[in-house]
C-alpha cells in the first residue's frame, strides 16, 4: 500500500461556550479536560506514533494507542531519537521493549466449550463473566479512562466500555437478573458526565472529543422498569447535564448563525440536532484508514473530510452509505455533519420525556411541563422533516441541501421504538421492512452494498432490537416475530458452527460471515448477547 507522508497534527480539546446554567456546568467540565494530564499517545510520541501506525507494526491500528509505556514518554522519545537511524534499528522490537501491549483476558467460557457442549442460552449467561471488567486502577500513563465500578465490554479488540453498545448489553444483563451490574454501569456513565460534562464514545482518552448516540436516558428508564422511578430519579441531574451537552449553543442560533456545535436552527425557529466531533485530525484508533481516505482528497478538503468522518464515528454507524449525498459516492464524500439524523433526534426526544417523567419524583416538578413541551416540539419537527412522503418512510434530513435523504435505512424504525410515528406511518414502515429489508437472517441495515460494515448485507443486533420492539409497539407482531425468529436462528447457527457470538452478521446469505469496515469481524459480543437473551426471555422491560 502506497501511503503519502502525512505529518502528525497535535490534537486539541476545544472549550465549549454555553449560555444556560447547565451549559455553563458542561463548559466548566470541558475546561477541566484540558487541565487534566490526559494521556494522548499521538501527541506524546509524535513521529514514533506515526511510524508505528503507517508501518503496520501491529495488524490492528488500535493496538498501539492502547499500549502502556513502560517508561516516562519523554525518556522513550529520547531513546527513539537516538536509536532510529542506527543500521540495526527494529521498530517493532523497540516498541515491544518500551511498551506493554494491551492484554486479552483469559476466557473461562472458551475453556468450557473445549471440554463440554454448552447450549446457546447458557453460553450467553456465562459470557457476562468473561466480558465484565472490575473497577480500573488509575495510572495516568495509559489511554484508558479509569472507571470506579465494574462494567461490561463488547469483546475482542474492544477492551473498554462503549456508550451506545452498553444500552443493548444492559437490556440483556437485566433480563439475566444482573440488575446490580446495570446499576454499576449507570454509575460509571454518571461519573463520566460529572467528570467531562458528557459521555465519551468510550472510556479512552482519544474518545474525549465526541460522544455516541445518547442512550443514557434509555438506560435509566430501563433501570426504572426494574426498581421504580423513585430510585431511578437519582440520575436526573446527570440526564440534565447530558441534555445540556447536546444542546450547547442553542441560544446563539440566529438567522445569521444557523448551526452551532450539535444544534441546527430550521425554518420557523425549530431546532434539531446533528453529530459533530470537536476535532478534525486523524483518529489515533483509525489512523492508517484515515490516511488512506485522505489520499483521495485535495489538501484544502482534508480537514472537512475528517470532520465528517469523526462525526460519523459519533453516530455509531462508522461507516455507511447513509452519510453520503449519493449512495454511489466514495466514502471520502461523507457529509455527516450536514445531516439531521432521525435516530439521534428520537433519542433526544426520549431524553426530554425522561427528564419530564423523573422530575415528578423530585421537588422540581415544574420541569415536567418544561421538558414535555420541548419533547412535543421535537416530535413535531421529526414528523415534519424526517417523514419522507415520497419514499413512505422515515429518513434523515440534509439541512445544507434543505432536502430529505433518498436513502432508506433501519434508522427509520427509531420513531416506532420511541412511539413518535403515527399508526399510518408505522403501517407503511412495516410494509417497507417486509418488502425490502427482510432476508433469511433478519433485517439488513441498508439497501446499498458498499463494502462498509453498516451497509447491506450486514445486520446488527441493536437495529434488530429497535425494529422488533418498534413494530410491536404498533401491534405489527407478525413481522416482529418473523424478524426475531430469523435473527435468533442465525445467531444460533453461527454459534453452533464457531462457538462464538459475533458483532455483526450477514443476514442475506447466512452461509457467509459479515465483513467490511476497518477491522475484522469481532466476537464476544456484548450487544449481540444482550439482544439475544432479552428476545429469548421475551422481556418487555425496555
Amino acid at each position: 500500500m502506497r501511503i503519502q507522508k502525512i505529518g502528525v497534527v497535535l490534537l486539541l480539546i476545544l472549550i465549549f461556550s454555553c449560555d444556560t446554567k447547565n451549559e455553563n456546568n458542561v463548559k466548566s467540565k470541558t475546561k477541566e479536560i484540558s487541565k487534566i494530564e490526559v494521556y494522548r499517545p499521538e501527541k506524546l510520541f509524535g513521529e514514533l506514533f506515526h511510524k508505528v501506525q503507517v508501518g503496520e507494526v501491529f495488524p490492528d491500528v488500535k493496538t498501539f494507542p492502547d499500549c502502556t509505556p513502560l517508561e516516562d514518554p519523554k525518556e522513550i522519545m529520547k531513546a527513539y531519537v537516538y536509536q532510529k537511524n542506527q543500521k540495526d534499528f527494529n521498530l517493532r522490537a523497540f516498541v515491544l521493549k518500551y511498551f506493554q501491549l494491551p492484554k486479552d483476558p483469559i476466557s473461562k467460557i472458551k475453556e468450557k466449550q473445549d471440554k463440554e457442549k454448552i447450549n446457546f442460552e447458557e453460553n450467553i449467561i456465562n459470557l457476562w463473566e468473561d466480558l465484565t471488567r472490575q473497577p480500573d486502577k488509575v495510572t495516568g500513563r495509559n489511554s484508558l479512562i479509569a472507571l470506579p465500578n465494574k462494567y461490561v465490554v463488547p469483546g475482542g479488540r474492544f477492551k473498554e466500555i462503549y456508550y451506545w453498545d452498553s444500552y443493548f448489553t444492559m437490556i440483556g444483563l437485566a433480563a439475566s437478573g444482573k440488575i446490580e451490574t446495570v446499576e454499576a454501569m449507570l454509575e460509571n456513565f454518571s461519573y463520566m458526565i460529572d467528570k467531562f460534562g458528557f459521555i465519551p464514545n468510550g472510556n479512552r482518552t482519544y474518545y474525549l472529543s465526541r460522544s455516541q448516540p445518547p442512550f443514557f436516558s434509555s438506560m435509566v428508564m430501563l433501570y426504572a422498569k426494574y426498581v421504580g422511578n423513585k430510585k431511578a430519579a437519582k440520575y436526573l441531574p446527570f440526564l440534565e447535564k447530558e441534555y445540556a451537552f447536546w444542546m450547547q449553543g442553542k441560544k446563539k442560533l440566529s438567522s445569521k448563525n444557523l448551526v452551532t456545535k450539535k444544534v441546527v436552527l430550521l425554518k420557523n425557529g425549530g431546532i434539531l440536532n446533528r453529530y459533530q466531533d470537536t476535532e478534525t485530525t486523524l483518529r489515533p484508533e483509525g489512523y492508517l484508514t484515515d490516511i488512506v481516505v485522505l489520499e483521495k482528497v485535495a489538501e484544502e478538503r482534508k480537514e472537512e473530510v475528517m470532520s465528517h468522518r469523526r462525526a460519523t464515528c459519533e453516530s455509531g454507524w462508522d461507516f455507511s452509505s447513509r452519510w453520503l449525498n449519493d449512495a454511489n459516492d466514495g466514502i471520502e464524500k461523507m457529509v455527516t455533519s450536514n445531516i439531521i439524523p432521525v435516530d439521534l433526534n428520537c433519542l433526544l426526544f426520549h431524553l426530554e420525556k425522561s427528564i419530564a417523567e423523573l422530575s415528578l419524583e423530585t421537588t422540581e416538578k415544574q420541569k415536567n411541563e418544561t421538558y414535555n413541551i420541548l419533547a412535543d416540539k421535537r416530535k413535531s419537527l421529526i414528523l415534519k422533516y424526517c417523514w419522507n412522503e415520497k419514499l413512505q418512510c422515515f429518513t434523515d434530513y440534509n439541512f445544507v441541501l434543505k432536502k430529505q435523504s433518498n436513502q432508506m435505512t433501519l434508522a427509520s424504525n427509531f420513531p416506532l421504538y420511541y412511539k413518535i410515528a403515527t399508526k399510518e406511518q408505522a403501517h407503511k414502515q412495516e410494509k417497507l421492512m417486509r418488502e425490502k429489508f427482510l432476508f433469511s437472517g433478519g433485517l439488513t441495515t441498508t439497501l446499498t452494498k458498499t463494502g462498509e460494515q453498516w451497509d447491506y448485507p450486514n445486520g446488527w443486533a441493536p437495529l434488530q432490537w429497535i425494529s422488533i420492539k418498534g413494530l410491536e409497539h404498533y401491534n405489527q407482531k407478525d413481522l416482529a416475530n418473523t424478524i426475531q425468529k430469523r435473527w435468533i436462528t442465525l445467531n444460533k447457527k453461527v454459534f453452533n458452527e464457531t462457538g462464538k457470538m459475533m458483532e455483526k452478521y450477514n443476514v442475506v446469505d447466512t452461509s457467509l460471515t459479515a465483513g467490511g469496515g476497518e477491522y475484522p469481524t469481532v466476537d464476544g459480543f456484548g450487544w449481540t448477547n444482550g439482544v439475544a437473551i432479552a428476545l429469548l426471555k421475551n422481556t418487555d422491560k425496555y
